[in-house]
């Protein structure tokens, strides 16, 4: 399956419209409703208020001013001050609300994200970039979160007050009324052309973005290997060819939505300029006065102020849309590797069984084909062959990271993809050549994911480690279980880290104990000391091991030659071992 964020069908977005994407964003809020209906009762209560103004100031004029009516003018100058006031607060709730309100969508948006990652197979990791990930989770979250929190009340007052005001140009006076709101018009339409191209043009700002933080990532993680080989020039050269990328895409992006308030406001001037020229005109015909003039152009003004603002806030609208296709993207992915409701059991069957098992990556060639192997409960099995013959393909099968693209696989007589997540897991130990930790301790370590013992205290489980004969392991850590861990540190070694996934796996008492490399890394006293602790292991538990070292492979009881997509048996060491001289397949 094809789960490349970069090759995303684009068309399937294009075919979503706006009203569909913003009630799949206010599902991130649904429970947020008495608060959303606050702010925008506020932000109403608000435009309203301003809408006020303007009026009382024309009719101000007009029956108190030119009549020299002080009192008059005091008492208006009075309510206009509450007005404003009132409105000054209403403003303030809503900001205080929808900041809120952003805040908690910005939280349940990244733990879907996050939660919605943790679900998707091998597949998908293997296909995206951890740092593209990163910034979608990060950046392309805040984006949205910025729009809800800054930018939509904003929209919603604007859009209100821009209406309020054309009603009352129109009501004043028809004709110009209708004269100032030509621009506008035409503004709309120029703002319809333009949207979807400043939406493709804030896309692949994103998406640049992304790369930027993968190469990041990549680098950083790598630099070690960039120091050994004193290949700086590769690291500078590889960085700049990312970053100048991001830069001519974020000044594209910069251009397109700053092109808006540009043309707005020339909008406005004109506007304007049309009802000062018309306006005077009717004042000295005797069909206006001047405080409806006044008036008429605090309206225009009310009117083209939030057509600027709506420039601005259009521009961080296309950028939200763009950043939740991004994010939608993930949230609409579902993994491939679903559970079947098979409870069908072939009592026939050994304990692990491949029948005509066929694999192949996506967009890549068949790694297997046609496999068939029985192996039986409580022995060890070797794989051996060529690298990239597909062993770790094989034991990745097994333990149900991808399933097989032909053929079944079947474990304890039952279909593999019967088996939930937690069963599986529960039953499969699997132990990596780089084990992967977690911040913390050597405790929080290898009781990840054991629930029978997350919650002994360290005495209990100090027994638990002795009784599975992992306790020399353990001495190899100054501080025992409370021994502190960063993942990115250098404080204890790869064989150490190895140590650590070891125990891991073996206190868990797997059914099916799958060991890819999982020696390699370790020296032979280490070694030694682990093939005993495997000995001890119940005497049921299926050992699969991938092994170069001949000593580590030297007990199975069966061997198993891998290369060129065939599994077959090697038989004896020695046999296997000129299996691998001559890199063919014997039978």
């Amino acid at each position: 399956m094809n789960y490349n964020l970069n090759q995303a069908n684009e068309q399937v977005q294009k075919k979503k419209s706006t009203f569909s994407v913003l009630m799949k964003l206010f599902a991130f809020i649904s429970d947020e409703r008495k608060n959303l209906i606050l702010a925008y009762v506020a932000i109403l209560i608000n435009a309203g208020l301003s809408l006020l103004g303007p009026f009382m100031v024309g009719y101000t004029i007009d029956h108190y001013v030119s009549n020299k009516d002080y009192h008059g003018i005091l008492l208006f100058s009075g309510i206009l001050i509450l007005l404003y006031i009132t409105a000054f607060f209403s403003n303030l709730i809503q900001m205080r609300l929808m900041g809120s309100i952003g805040q908690r969508m910005l939280y349940r948006l990244r733990n879907a994200l996050f939660t919605k990652l943790q679900d998707l197979p091998v597949d998908f990791f293997n296909q995206n970039k951890a740092g593209d990930l990163i910034s979608r989770i990060n950046n392309d979250t805040d984006k949205v979160n910025q729009f809800f929190s800054q930018s939509l009340m904003q929209f919603l007052g604007s859009i209100f007050t821009m209406f309020g005001s054309a009603i009352f140009l129109l009501s004043i006076d028809l004709p110009l009324g209708s004269a100032a709101l030509v621009p506008a018009l035409l503004v709309l339409i120029f703002t319809r052309i333009l949207s979807p191209w400043i939406k493709r043009l804030n896309t692949a700002n994103l998406k640049s973005t992304g790369s930027l933080s993968s190469e990041i990532q990549e680098s950083l993680n790598n630099f070690k290997v960039i120091i050994a080989f004193n290949r700086r020039d590769y690291f500078r050269k590889r960085f700049e060819e990312v970053n100048n990328d991001n830069y001519k895409t974020a000044l594209k992006a910069g251009i397109a939505n700053n092109i808006f308030q540009a043309v707005y406001g020339l909008a406005a001037n004109v506007a304007q300029l049309i009802v000062l020229a018309l306006g005077i005109y009717l004042i000295s015909m005797g069909h206006f006065s001047l405080g409806l003039l006044i008036s008429f152009i605090a309206y225009v003004t009310n009117f083209y102020n939030p057509l600027r603002q709506l420039a601005s806030l259009w521009a961080s609208f296309q950028v939200a849309l763009a950043a939740w296709d991004r994010i939608s993207q993930i949230l609409n992915m579902e993994s491939n590797l679903l559970i079947q409701n098979d409870a069908y059991k072939d009592i026939t069957a050994s304990f692990v069984s491949l029948r005509d098992v066929s694999f192949t990556y996506p967009n890549g060639k068949e790694v297997l084909y046609d496999v068939n192997i029985e192996l039986e409960k409580g022995k060890t099995y070797a794989f051996v062959g060529p690298t990239g013959g597909g062993k770790t393909t094989t034991a990745s099968l097994l333990a149900r990271l991808y399933d097989s693209t032909k053929g079944s696989i079947l474990l304890d007589g039952k279909d593999i993809r019967s088996y939930s997540a937690e069963e599986r897991s529960q039953k499969i130990g699997f132990i990596l050549q780089e084990p992967f930790l977690f911040t913390g301790t050597v405790r929080d370590n290898i009781i990840y994911g054991n629930t029978e013992y997350k919650k002994l205290s360290n005495g209990h489980l100090d027994n638990a480690i002795h009784e599975s004969g992992l306790e020399t392991l353990l001495e190899r850590f100054d501080h025992g279980l409370d021994t502190k861990l960063q993942t990115s540190s250098d404080e204890i070694s790869l064989g150490q880290k190895q140590l650590i996934a070891f125990m891991r796996a073996v206190l868990r008492k797997p059914e099916l104990l799958i060991l890819d490399e999982a020696t390699a890394n370790i020296d032979t006293v280490t070694e030694h000391l682990l093939d005993n602790i495997l000995k001890k292991l119940p005497t049921s538990t299926t050992r699969v091991i991938i092994a170069h070292r001949l000593n580590t492979i030297e007990t199975a009881d069966e061997i198993f030659f891998v290369n060129s997509g065939q599994v077959t048996p090697a038989g004896s060491l020695e046999h296997a071992v000129n299996m691998l001289l001559h890199g063919k397949r014997e039978s």
